[in-house]
């Protein structure tokens, strides 16, 4: 796009903005290179990044990047057989432990988040995540890129050796610094010479330490003095460090030798990061700047809903509604100056461009925006003092190079159409421009001050008048845009507000064309009544607002009522269930002992006495019908009844198959040998296909009749008796005397191996229809006999 264009709509101040949010040399190259492109492709694909990081933003707090540098140099000088210093190879390892990080970040936004994006997990997967390396730079190379002891076996001897050294040649130095020694010192320091080890000796005792004078004072009364004690300690000190040297240059040679094969995926990686950081700041710049999403026409129809101009303070600057591009072309903006007009167009200008770029907008959400191939713009006093040219000229040399360039793509806006010349023939010469640029089908948003321009803005196709609107009251601009009403003039009106003589003004107005007088009552009038709509729309918008609000209240709380009513309705059912429920449990287990008893030991039963008693307590549950619930789930789909079908008889809690229907709201149901009538609402539809019925196994048949029940014995003697053999007895023995109502039986057991009485307190201990044992008193029987309490 045009720089000159750019420069004129204070692109790069746009630029600075995001540049504050950016942590990455590579974020900050990518936003260097930032230009608002007319590729519809890239376009979309630049507010896709834009509006994943947004999302990211909001959910996750942002993409968050340390400080990176730029390592490309670093790669070059790895292709071209050259080492890394220490300094360069942690920045490539920050490079390396960022893109796990981002890889791990990505995953849990998947996974954990399930946060959808439109690019930005694409982009994620590119990442080549390298832990070995990573985990060895890390281990060798601090953040500040010196080489760790950890970075080789060697090294660290070599730096174990240093140091020791130097402590045993300090401990030496220091016996020096104390007692009658002191006295030849002229400070009692230990000092640094030629990276020797010396101490300032007074220059007449220089003979009582011997050793090497390494350095003299200025004044030469102090000699820097290396021990002869010490020398042979400096020497191995100094070979150590040597030697310490030699080592890390290795390292650094063997970890420059490990990452020289994948220059190419790090360097890779780095990009990535860099673009990460770049849309993160995006992100960061939308939610400052309270900037929305732009919906993006390839038809070019702009329509700005209370856009503002990015470059000012958003708490201060007046909204506007800018719209372009559907039903007329071209928009003539008439009126005086310091009204808002120049910033207006400023406006839809810069938010095009923006929004081009892959920013968002300062704008309300739903605004539009067209993809123009250029934007041209002759905007203020642009003449150039080289070339000596007037306002007028250099407004002309653009407006010829505009007309040069536009074509059905282009949006063209101008400041001061045809100013800066005599007023008659400006207005003639805007006419014409306006007129080539529309058969070229550009789309033109123009400020004039020419009356002429009123009227054809009216009589023009495609083309629409509007205005900036000005408070007579308090002779003040209210930069409010007013699409589709013409400037007025208020010079007369505002003289008679700040005094001048009333003559004067009628005067005036008696020389003023009878037509300009008509011109400016029309559109006062027009003024008006559009200012009375306003307010009317205002408050049927209040009105309706306050019925929404009291709508979504009374939805509210009839929502908060039902779902009160259907929480204490389960409760209530629940409770009952749980009551009903033990005793259910304790029933099917006296019905199943009866059943082993009828088959076991030839006890005679009633079959319809069983299913009655079950029947009885199965009535006694209520269902918790999640189904019917208002609040949760839909009522479910009643089934047809048909002969055949399988049921559950509800009310018994038994299967069974239809037989015929019994009536209107009744069928004949077959249940074991009973065939009974049943409600068609006592009966659930079992659905099971027919060869997925399981073979009922034999039964033994019983004689059934009416029985007496058997006296059971209140003592249970199993002396003499086999282990197993005894605990069944033990177990048939309780459930009988369940049976008959005893409440307290004896079970003996002897003493004997003490195994018996040992196996009959077990199966007590766990027996369902035990409630308490304890051996019999020692003059009925003691520890051979247990005494057992029954539920």
């Amino acid at each position: 796009m045009n720089k000159r264009v750019l420069e004129t709509l204070e692109y790069e101040k746009i630029k600075a903005q995001l540049a504050r949010y950016l942590t990455s040399e590579a974020g900050q190259y990518e936003l260097s290179k930032l230009q608002p492109t007319n590729n519809p492709e890239l376009m979309r694909k630049w507010l896709a990044d834009t509006h994943d990081a947004v999302l990211i933003y909001r959910i996750a707090g942002g993409i968050i990047l340390p400080k990176l540098m730029n390592i490309t140099p670093h790669m070059k000088r790895l292709e071209m057989d050259a080492n890394l210093s220490g300094t360069e190879l942690a920045q490539v390892s920050r490079v390396l432990q960022t893109s796990g990080s981002m890889v791990h970040f990505f995953d849990e936004l998947r996974e954990d988040k399930h946060l959808e994006l439109l690019r930005l997990y694409d982009l994620a997967s590119k990442i080549i995540t390298l832990p070995e390396v990573t985990k060895r730079l890390n281990t060798a190379i601090e953040l500040d890129g010196r080489i760790t002891d950890e970075a080789s076996f060697e090294l660290k001897q070599i730096r174990h050796k240093i140091t020791t050294t130097e402590q045993a040649i300090r401990q030496k130095m220091q016996e020096y610094t104390r007692g009658k020694s002191a006295d030849y010192l002229t400070d009692a320091l230990i000092t640094m010479r030629n990276e020797r080890y010396v101490l300032p000796v007074k220059a007449e005792y220089r003979n009582k330490f011997g050793g090497v004078v390494h350095d003299q004072s200025q004044t030469g009364q102090t000699l820097y003095i290396e021990p002869q004690a010490v020398v042979d300690m400096n020497n191995r000190l100094r070979q150590a460090q040597v030697a310490e040297l030699h080592e890390e240059q290795r390292i650094l040679t063997e970890l420059s030798d490990m990452i020289r094969p994948m220059a190419s995926d790090i360097l890779n990686n780095a990009v990535i990061l860099g673009h990460f950081d770049f849309v993160n700041a995006k992100a960061m710049h939308a939610y400052a700047m309270k900037a929305t999403e732009p919906i993006v026409s390839e038809d070019n129809y702009i329509n700005l809903r209370q856009a503002s101009h990015p470059l000012i303070d958003q708490n201060k600057v007046v909204a506007n509604d800018i719209v372009l591009g559907q039903d007329y072309q071209a928009i003539i903006i008439t009126g005086p100056n310091t009204g808002g007009k120049t910033i207006t167009i400023k406006t839809l200008a810069t938010l095009q461009a923006m929004a081009q770029s892959g920013l968002y907008i300062t704008a309300d959400e739903f605004s539009t925006v067209g993809i123009f191939d250029e934007i041209y713009a002759d905007i203020g006093d642009e003449q150039s003092i080289e070339q000596s040219l007037s306002t007028f000229s250099s407004h002309m040399v653009n407006i010829i190079d505009i007309l040069k360039h536009a074509n059905e793509k282009s949006l063209v806006i101008v400041d001061e159409l045809g100013a800066g010349t005599d007023p008659q023939e400006g207005a003639s010469l805007a006419i014409a421009i306006l007129d080539a640029l529309g058969q070229k089908g550009s789309y033109v948003v123009a400020t004039t001050h020419y009356p002429e321009l009123k009227a054809y803005g009216f009589n023009r196709t495609q083309t629409i008048n509007a205005s900036m609107e000005f408070d007579v009251e308090s002779l003040k601009p209210t930069y409010r845009f007013m699409l589709g009403v013409p400037g007025r003039s208020n010079a007369l009106e505002i003289s008679k507000r700040l005094g001048l003589d009333q003559n004067i003004i009628e005067e005036a107005r008696s020389l003023t064309s009878q037509d300009s007088q008509d011109l400016n009552e029309m559109i006062a009038d027009l003024v008006a009544k559009r200012q009375e709509v306003i307010t009317k729309v205002a408050e049927l918008d209040e009105k309706l607002a306050q019925a929404n609000e009291r709508a979504a209240t009374l939805e509210t709380q009839q929502d908060k009522f039902e779902r009160a009513k259907d929480r204490e309705l389960i409760d209530a059912k629940k409770e009952a269930n749980h009551i009903v429920a033990d005793t259910k449990k304790r029933a099917d287990k006296i019905i199943s002992d009866l059943r082993k008893m009828q088959l076991n030991a030839g006890q005679n039963v009633k079959e319809n006495e069983l299913i009655a008693q079950k029947g009885a307590i199965n009535s006694l549950h209520q269902d918790v019908d999640l189904k019917k619930n208002k609040v949760l789930a839909r009522e479910k789909r009643k089934h047809e009844f048909k002969e055949g079908d399988d049921v559950l008889v509800k009310s018994y809690g038994q299967q069974g198959v239809l037989l015929k229907k019994h009536g209107a709201d009744a069928w004949q149901v077959q249940m074991g040998i009973l065939k009974m009538v049943v409600e068609t609402e006592d009966l659930e539809k079992q659905n099971l296909p027919k060869e997925a019925k399981p073979k009922a196994a034999p039964k033994q048949r019983a004689t059934v009749k009416g029985g007496v029940r058997q006296r059971i014995s209140a003592s249970l003697d199993l002396r003499g008796k086999r282990y197993d053999a005894a605990m069944g007895e033990v177990d048939r023995y309780i459930d009988s005397a369940v049976l008959s109502n005893l409440g307290t039986i004896e079970i003996i057991h002897g003493k004997g191996t003490g195994a018996l009485r040992k196996g009959v307190q077990e199966l007590l201990r766990s027996h369902p229809r035990v409630k308490t044992f304890n051996y019999a008193n020692a003059n009925a029987g003691g520890d051979g006999a247990t005494i057992v309490t029954l539920k």
